[in-house]
């Protein structure tokens, strides 16, 4: 079946109706008026509808017209868009590029990277994923991310390139209201057995899934990310292990109060990665900006 319809036709319908008459759209598209006059005859021709009223002294679209002008530049935008990003694809530039931030991480730091990115001018997609523990490493070794921001514990030396980013430094946090709130001690592990401890699940879907800061306690309630996790400790269901530059706010306003604790619990070093066989100029860009960061203020008591 035959389509009326080509670019070049959508192309000079756009131009007559930016530039009010056939003469200065053909200007504009370096063609002869006859030339676009036939064009667009032809166009009608083969839809069998008028696209202009030509009654008028000004270039003036039929709702037809209109209708068919509307959706010819979401065709004629669409066309662009391929058409860049074949030639950026040319060039080394991904089409695509995948963040996995573990939620230990803030955000702010990792979007004014892609902020940046953004100014390039460049037409790859950029996704930012949340990850928890190892699920950043599962994503980069199924391909799930490009690069991992924020991992930890053990990894598969040899098949990643991994930049260590800095330690993250924990606290027992309570809610005020909460029973160990008011101990005035050191809370130990018999304590903290008599209470629900909230948890983060790792994101590992087929990965060994990991542990992190866990303690024996009556129950424990699951959440998704830290986020939650600290939304929950402050609304008192439970309690456990904070990073303390993502409540240093909390606990500034007492939302949330610092105990002491006989449990041990290490800084937590964590790393950026991402796979040596990868090639791509995003991820040389993302690579360079994102290992810039100080990551090691980013992981100072601070507002984000």
């Amino acid at each position: 079946m035959h389509n009326a319809l080509s670019l070049d036709a959508l192309r000079a319908l756009d131009a007559i109706d930016r530039k009010g008459s056939f003469a200065a759209a053909a200007e504009a598209l370096y063609k002869v008026p006859s030339a676009l006059s036939y064009t667009i005859a032809k166009l009608e021709a083969d839809l069998d509808v008028a696209l202009f009223d030509r009654s008028k002294q000004k270039a003036q679209l039929t709702p037809a017209g209109q209708l068919l002008l509307d959706q010819g530049r979401a065709l004629l935008h669409a066309a662009n868009q391929l058409q860049n990003a074949v030639k950026q694809l040319d060039t080394g530039w991904e089409t695509q590029f995948v963040i996995a931030k573990d939620s230990i991480v803030p955000n702010t730091p990792v979007l004014n990277v892609i902020t940046q990115f953004l100014q390039l001018g460049k037409i790859t997609q950029v996704r930012m994923t949340e990850e928890v523990m190892a699920g950043g490493w599962e994503a980069l070794q199924t391909g799930r991310a490009d690069i991992a921001v924020g991992l930890s514990g053990d990894f598969a030396k040899g098949q990643f390139t991994v930049l260590p980013m800095g330690e993250v430094e924990f606290v027992f946090a309570v809610a005020p209201h909460h029973q160990l709130a008011a101990l005035d001690r050191i809370v130990s592990q018999e304590d903290v057995q008599q209470h629900t401890a909230v948890i983060v699940a790792d994101s590992a879907i087929d990965a060994p899934k990991r542990s992190s800061g866990l303690f024996d306690t009556r129950q424990r309630v699951i959440v998704d990310n830290m986020q939650a996790k600290i939304a929950a400790q402050k609304q008192g269901l439970g309690i456990g292990f904070l990073p303390r530059h993502l409540i240093s706010n909390e606990l500034a306003r007492g939302e949330l109060i610092a105990k002491a604790s006989s449990i041990p619990r290490d800084k937590l070093p964590l790393y950026l990665a991402w796979h040596k066989q990868s090639q791509g100029q995003a991820l040389n860009w993302f690579s360079e900006h994102l290992m810039a960061v100080n990551w090691p203020q980013v992981f100072q008591p601070s507002t984000w």
